[in-house]
């Protein structure tokens, strides 16, 4: 039942605005082409500005579970255990990340003008070594939508009272509606209009939080210590973790293509590098509200709220601390405008996700593996259908399944542990190949699950130092570790099986067998010799239409 019904009136007015926007600017860009094409759709002509590269690559990173969890995080140091500020990592983790990314990557992928972040791999390892990279990506985009759906859920549930599941539904379907019509340019228009929803909403809603009279000193010092407590530690083995979890997040959170789909779509490869740097300043600046909403939260006594849900040490779920505040410490006005302002945050997330992850399938999967002759019009369509059908499953794994963060997290170690490796390789080693990237990912795959989840509940095979049996966690960096071995592991067996070939010792016949971009022809036979199985780069359109402006 609906407690909140001017909450309601005022969410489905933000959905209604948003799809006419993302509707009339996805259908403004593609008709100023005479035939729509995958870069129409896919990139938005890779004619993105760099005011709306910068919002849209702030906008895909800042959604709900990036809002929630870092308040979350934040209020969690009421529990005494050293959670705290300083275990909020995803802001500077990010933010790391997206300059990293812009530093290093960035530009070198845009110059080569590709469609995906898969296409790389495809160009140097064949069609079928690139399919097997896309079921990572595709598995992390696809629980990435379910966890930020979720968090969405959660939040109307508590501030206007709806059903989780009604949420849910209504968010994805409109989003999709408007990815489906508009591709990449429905996409970023919107994220500017978002974008702005979240940081007016937070930024309004955390002085009159503040003002509260259940609201206390915020930094007063916690019991029997002289520093302030929502700052939290770390301390013995936690540090293993805390730095397992940095190095997850920075280097785990750049190859995603949903931030490569900014990035190649991009006017120029400067602007892809300058909006990817300036992006990770954005989603660090943005984390400042939701921090001040976990201080808020710890400093309130909840039991001079009308909220019914404190438990006896007068504590509230930390989990639902943003609606929390929203709702029972700042004005009506105040709460819608700060739903609103959430309802973006997952808006921003939910379409990119599933635009990138449509992407994915059809020119990485679709195209090369199954329908090497279908036509841009066919491929679009299909990136279509496959919106629709991941859509749904995002909608079902976040309505039914309660563990569905643990579900994103242990895709987010897929992404880290296996992809990271193979997107240094193929970018930077010359001597990468199909037998080193093949036998790379699956001991890192190997490696990992046999470390266990204990999100999950999935029991450890293999016990690293540090580790305790009775919650199953890995205290040592083991994720890092197993990264580290499969990069190990596809350099060493790549460089050999070069060596093999070049010496005829290894009849190249074996690697073509598994690569079929690898020809046959005598100049590439010699350009092979040299310790290069043929340039990434080759065949590839470097132009790109500026006919129109974003």
């Amino acid at each position: 039942m609906v407690e909140n019904v001017w909450g309601l009136v005022a969410v489905l007015v933000f959905y209604v605005v948003m799809l006419v926007i993302g509707i009339v600017a996805g259908r403004k860009e593609l008709s100023n082409k005479a035939k729509a094409s995958t870069s129409d759709t896919m990139l938005a002509g890779r004619n993105i500005g760099m005011f709306v590269g910068i919002f849209t690559m702030t906008a895909t990173w800042v959604g709900g579970g990036y809002i929630n969890g870092t308040a979350e995080a934040v209020y969690n140091s009421v529990s005494g255990t050293g959670a705290g500020l300083i275990w909020a990592q995803a802001p500077v983790g990010f933010s790391i990340s997206l300059i990293l990314g812009g530093i290093f990557f960035a530009k070198p992928m845009r110059e080569a003008g590709y469609t995906t972040m898969i296409d790389p791999f495809q160009k140097k390892l064949g069609d079928w070594m690139g399919a097997v990279l896309v079921l990572p990506a595709l598995s992390g985009e696809i629980f990435w939508s379910a966890s930020i759906l979720s968090a969405l859920g959660s939040t109307l549930s508590v501030i206007i009272g709806l059903e989780m599941w009604i949420s849910v539904i209504i968010s994805a379907c409109v989003a999709l509606l408007y990815v489906v019509i508009g591709g990449l340019a429905s996409v970023v228009y919107t994220d500017v209009i978002q974008l702005l929803c979240i940081a007016a909403g937070l930024v309004t809603a955390v002085p009159f939080a503040l003002k509260h009279e259940a609201v206390g000193d915020l930094f007063a010092p916690a019991a029997n210590s002289t520093s302030v407590g929502w700052l939290g530690y770390v301390e013995g083995k936690s540090w293993g973790v805390y730095i397992d979890t940095y190095l997850h997040i920075i280097f785990g959170g750049i190859p995603w293509q949903v931030y490569f789909q900014r990035v190649l779509a991009s006017r120029t490869p400067r602007g892809a590098q300058v909006l990817s740097i300036l992006g990770g300043v954005g989603c660090f600046l943005m984390a400042i509200p939701p921090v001040f909403m976990g201080v808020i939260g710890y400093a309130t006594d909840w039991n001079q709220t009308d909220y019914t849900g404190v438990d006896d040490e007068g504590k509230v779920d930390a989990r639902f601390i943003v609606p929390l505040v929203l709702q029972y410490l700042t004005p009506p006005a105040v709460a819608i405008i700060g739903l609103g302002a959430v309802s973006a945050a997952v808006m921003s997330s939910a379409d990119s996700s599933m635009l990138s992850s449509s992407t994915m399938f059809a020119q990485n999967v679709y195209k090369p593996v199954f329908r090497p002759q279908a036509s841009d019009r066919e491929v679009i369509w299909v990136m279509r259908l496959a919106a629709v059908v991941f859509c749904c499953i995002a909608a079902v794994l976040a309505i039914t399944i309660q563990t569905v963060y643990g579900l994103f997290v242990m895709c987010g170690d897929f992404v880290y542990v296996l992809l990271f490796p193979q997107l240094v390789s193929v970018m930077f080693v010359p001597w990468f190949n199909t037998f080193g990237s093949l036998t790379g990912f699956l001991v890192s795959l190997a490696v990992r699950l046999l470390g266990g989840e204990a999100l999950l509940n999935w029991k450890a095979v293999v016990a690293f130092p540090w580790y305790d049996s009775e919650t199953n966690r890995q205290y040592f960096p083991y994720k890092t570790l197993c990264m580290l071995i499969g990069l190990f592991v596809m350099l060493i067996v790549s460089y050999v099986t070069n060596r093999l070939m070049e010496s005829g010792r290894l009849n190249r016949k074996w690697l073509h067998r598994i690569n079929n971009r690898l020809y046959a022809t005598a100049a590439e036979e010699k350009e092979d010799g040299d310790g290069k199985l043929g340039e990434i780069n080759e065949g590839m359109d470097y132009t790109s239409d500026t006919s129109t402006k974003l």
